[in-house]
């Protein structure tokens, strides 16, 4: 059986990318085809002896950086449709943009993990809600007010193109209605995993500061956190770096330290030592939340989306209802790390190991 691998792009660090490194795992003699991908992850598969075959946008001047807003211009799309996959038997898509847009002839299987429906044309406003920095600000008035045509048209194109699609996995719940509802297709859910042998010897301690772990993108909503703790006595500490870095640092207070990046054994420690991991967004499924209760710790998240489905309200973690900070603040006043145990979070997490996926993704290939 001749497979191949395709994805949006390899551009980020995020958990779109662990599920194409992870298949490119499970299937290592498997080419990855993608849009554009950096020197960073062309470096790296090529260190594993993968092969990464990108489109005709990797020759595009500053197309990292500009890669996401391409979609107006229906350039992504194109350049997945000019990917040849004649001579496959199997072509497994990982897609929350554009992947699933290739050609296939009819007696290759499609199978697509889909991550999200394009979230860009299909929820623009909320999308483009929090595109406040620098020069990417003016698109959050194009989305709103400028891009109904041409949005409506890609609705079409990514409505024709999943119609195309052999089977749908989802990422989770969240994912699977929105692929019954935008494109009127059935799946099934594989969620996204750990490696949860890296935390099997983490021994959690008390802790005595809270922790916000992410991309520092305005999507993600730190700044509800750092509105709560700006009023609250407690400590928060935030790791990771992004656009709204600095924004964040100059709303925060002294009880709040902003560490920037850090490497995986670094923020596993601050993990295994906080009192609980904070989510403030609305995420299809995340990651965040494993690797907190894999660290014995629960976890305060805002009640929406993919984390619905992994923390266990009462037993791993408790939700906020409002994506405020008045919201956040009165759960993180009322929180009581005392009821929640090291063994519930960790047995909780275990259930997403990444052996489970890779089983789950070899019974669909069947292989």
């Amino acid at each position: 059986m001749k497979l191949a691998i395709v994805c949006d792009d390899l551009i980020q660090k995020g958990g779109a990318e662990k599920i194409v490194e992870a298949l490119s795992d499970i299937f290592p003699d498997t080419p990855i085809y993608t849009s554009i991908a950096s020197e960073a992850w062309l470096k790296k598969f090529h260190e594993k002896g993968r092969e990464v075959r990108t489109s005709f946008l990797q020759k595009f001047p500053f197309s990292e950086k500009l890669n996401r807003y391409f979609a107006p211009f229906l350039l992504n799309i194109l350049a997945f449709e000019s990917f040849d996959f004649t001579d496959y038997d199997v072509v497994l898509s990982s897609s929350s943009r554009y992947a699933h847009f290739i050609i296939t002839k009819p007696g290759t299987r499609h199978v697509c993990y889909m991550h999200s429906p394009g979230r860009m044309f299909w929820e623009p406003f909320d999308y483009f809600e929090n595109e406040n920095y620098g020069v990417l600000k003016p698109l959050k008035f194009l989305a709103k007010y400028l891009l109904n045509k041409p949005l409506s048209y890609t609705r079409m194109k990514d409505y024709e193109a999943s119609q195309k699609v052999d089977y749908f996995i989802a990422n989770s719940k969240t994912t699977q209605k929105r692929i019954k509802k935008y494109y009127g297709r059935e799946s099934f859910v594989v969620y996204p995993f750990i490696d949860f042998d890296k935390f099997k010897n983490v021994e959690p301690v008390a802790g005595d500061y809270f922790l916000i772990v992410g991309r520092l993108a305005p999507w993600k909503r730190v700044d509800v956190a750092v509105e709560a703790f700006n009023e609250l006595d407690e400590e928060l500490r935030i790791i990771g770096d992004g656009p709204d870095f600095s924004r964040l640092q100059s709303l925060a207070k002294p009880n709040i330290k902003i560490l920037g990046y850090l490497n995986d054994e670094e923020k596993i420690e601050n993990m295994r030592r906080c009192k609980a991991v904070i989510i403030t967004q609305k995420e299809d499924f995340g990651i965040v939340p494993l690797e907190a209760m894999a660290c014995g710790k629960p976890v305060i998240a805002y009640g929406r989306g993919g984390v619905t489905e992994s923390v266990s309200p009462g037993k791993t973690g408790e939700f906020f209802n409002e994506q405020e900070f008045i919201s956040l603040k009165n759960a993180v006043k009322s929180f009581n790390s005392s009821i929640y145990t090291a063994s519930d979070c960790k047995e909780r997490a275990r259930e997403f190991d990444k052996k489970v996926f890779e089983d789950e993704i070899k019974r669909v290939i069947n292989v």
